[in-house]
């Protein structure tokens, strides 16, 4: 991974011409501002962003399970069919 900073980007001609994540920083700060990834890369990125969300989903949808599983039924409610 290749770290560049903001002043970097002005120099954009030799900027996007790489196959590595560059790591982009503020020069004055030293803080991290974000990533720039590649064309090379998108398609394998997009998967992993892909990946990341549906695991987040499915965490979501279990945390929601167990939780309505522990709700007690009581007279005059309906059952969600979780057992």
């Amino acid at each position: 991974m290749i770290q560049a900073t903001l002043a970097d980007l002005r120099q954009s001609s030799t900027f996007f011409q790489t196959d590595d994540i560059i790591k982009i920083v503020n020069g004055r700060k030293k803080e991290e501002i974000g990533y720039f990834v590649p064309i090379a890369l998108q398609e394998t990125f997009e998967n992993f962003l892909i990946t990341l969300q549906q695991e987040k989903k499915k965490q979501l949808l279990q945390r929601i399970a167990h939780a309505s599983k522990k709700d007690p039924i009581e007279e005059g409610t309906v059952d969600d069919g979780i057992k």
